[in-house]
């Protein structure tokens, strides 16, 4: 897969890949007009997302209505780095979900792809390269 990375003006930073277009901005207080989540909000919601689409996969395979499921996601900083520690996601279900499926939406969420790349983090390897301009 390859993604080209551009910059549309301000503090604006998108990615687009296949027909799809992600765009990314900085609040004011760091340059930018706020105008998409930033780069670091994406890569935290994908964390969020991914459990939630296998919470739907599962759902969808037993014929369990998804209506009231929501996940919330928690992140919690390390005090001495300022980076995230841990990230909690809870699955709220409705009463009327059935207690029986609990735990198996849980083991789902857990199969996550990009909490797995947490797991086993690949290797970065970035260079430069000049390029004719068109």
């Amino acid at each position: 897969m390859e993604m080209i990375i551009d910059f549309p003006g301000g503090a604006r930073v998108d990615a687009h890949f296949g027909p799809y277009t992600i765009p990314t901005d900085q609040p004011p207080t760091g340059g930018g007009d706020g105008s998409a989540p930033t780069p670091f909000a994406v890569f935290l919601s994908s964390m969020g997302t991914c459990a939630g689409i296998y919470v739907l996969g599962f759902c969808r395979q037993r014929g369990l209505s998804t209506d009231g499921i929501r996940i919330v996601q928690r992140m919690h900083s390390n005090p001495l780095t300022g980076m995230v520690g841990k990230v909690d996601l809870e699955i709220q279900v409705p009463a009327s979900f059935p207690e029986k499926y609990r735990p198996s939406l849980v083991k789902s969420a857990e199969l996550c792809a990009v909490k797995k790349h947490f797991e086993h983090p690949p290797m970065f390897d970035i260079t430069t390269k000049e390029v004719a301009l068109a």
